[in-house]
């Protein structure tokens, strides 16, 4: 496996693989041909059902200027990834140099099969299998094997990823008024939270980690600086687990760096064993996976053994099987912004689940990683990220 660093991107929403990999993308070709007369882009597959939505075309436009390039929508899914993107030189009457690419999620681009970044395997093991006997075995925690490959100056990288996560939930909180688009759709965090804090014990807990959840998927559908954990479109899920846990249990932030660390190796191995891409296995990718690192990051702080860790985010993941990618309208607002609020107590809920076993159980983690990628692809496209199917069906496209 490659660094976690793939798995924790800080950039700008509302999607990692539509608009944080498209603009990618648009940055590498600028760099070959910078001097083009113009040039023409043609997204396809997904990146065309819901790239107006996702805000596709400004990425790429932001990148190359408007006035220099032309948007091809096309509705054709290239074979290798739904989310495919062609880049073309105008010189007069002809378009010359073509470069495809694929957004395979996460904010990560591959070209024929290939990452079009060269990263070193720095992880010897690949399956959370293999990791927990590992661990058992070896004394150690998840996050000491991710320091062992890692090196020492992870723990810098993910300082600053804690602290643009917890300066999103801040800013979400503070924030209102209607997110973008032609849903008309009203922020919620800042009520929630104001709400929140006039309720006891559970009720407070849980509506404080609605609030934060909210505010963070709120700030990504309006374009604000998020990280993606392991995507955009769920990237409320782990910090407002975090947060709420950091507020609520005085945990030091050496301990919840320790609990990234552990979240993102999680992911990282989803995401090397299947996919976190809405367009290519749907909803149970994005947020379910957020859902599974949550789990084990909360499991970890709690004192839970690598087992327990293990099964807590088995579980988080396994209850999310066969969701379906169906932004409404092409947004990330409807059912996305709720999906990372519930996911984030279904974490703690699996937290707490796994704290009363011994970590024992029939089912493993990666078994539901497989599973979850077989059902991703039995999924019909319409329920992948195509605004077809599912709630989106019969709303139009912005």
């Amino acid at each position: 496996m490659k660094t976690i660093k793939e798995i924790f991107r800080i950039g700008i929403g509302p999607s990692s693989s539509h608009t944080m990999g498209p603009r990618k993308a648009a940055e590498l070709y600028f760099e070959r041909f910078p001097d083009a007369e113009g040039y023409r882009v043609t997204l396809y597959g997904s990146l065309s059902a819901t790239g107006k939505g996702h805000m596709t075309d400004r990425a790429v436009l932001d990148v190359l200027t408007e006035e220099k390039t032309e948007i091809v929508w096309s509705k054709e899914f290239l074979d290798f990834h739904p989310n495919g993107i062609m880049f073309e030189c105008r010189e007069g009457d002809r378009y010359t140099n073509p470069w495809t690419v694929f957004s395979i999620g996460g904010g990560a681009l591959a070209e024929e099969g290939k990452s079009t970044i060269s990263l070193p395997e720095l992880y010897d093991l690949n399956t959370m299998t293999e990791i927990l006997q590992y661990c058992e075995w070896s004394g150690k925690s998840y996050w000491e094997y991710v320091e062992e490959r890692e090196g020492s100056e992870i723990w810098s990288f993910l300082k600053e990823v804690w602290e643009v996560m917890k300066a999103a939930v801040e800013r979400g909180l503070d924030a209102e008024g209607v997110l973008p688009g032609p849903l008309n759709l009203r922020r919620k965090a800042a009520s929630y939270y104001v709400k929140a804090t006039g309720y006891k014990d559970n009720l407070r807990t849980r509506g404080l980690v609605f609030a934060y959840a909210l505010a963070v998927s709120e700030e990504n559908a309006s374009g604000g600086r998020i990280v993606t954990a392991p995507t955009c479109g769920s990237c409320g899920v782990l910090p407002s687990v975090l947060y709420h846990l950091w507020k609520s249990r005085d945990f030091s932030e050496n301990r919840i760096l320790k609990a990234l660390a552990t979240a993102a190796l999680f992911g990282n191995v989803a995401k090397s064993n299947a996919s976190i891409s809405g367009a290519e296995v749907g909803c149970q990718g994005e947020v379910g996976v957020a859902c599974a690192m949550a789990a084990a990051a909360a499991n970890q702080l709690f004192g839970g053994s690598p087992a327990q860790i293990e099964y807590a985010a088995e579980m988080g993941l396994e209850h999310h099987l066969g969701m379906t990618c169906d932004p409404v309208c092409g947004l990330v607002q409807i059912p996305c912004i709720e999906r990372n609020a519930y996911a984030a107590t279904r974490a703690l809920d699996a937290n707490i689940y796994s704290t009363f076993t011994d970590g024992i159980h029939r089912v493993s983690f990666d078994k539901v990683v497989d599973v979850m990628n077989q059902t991703g692809h039995d999924l019909p496209s319409v329920y992948k990220e195509t605004s077809e199917g599912g709630l989106a069906k019969d709303y139009a496209q912005m």
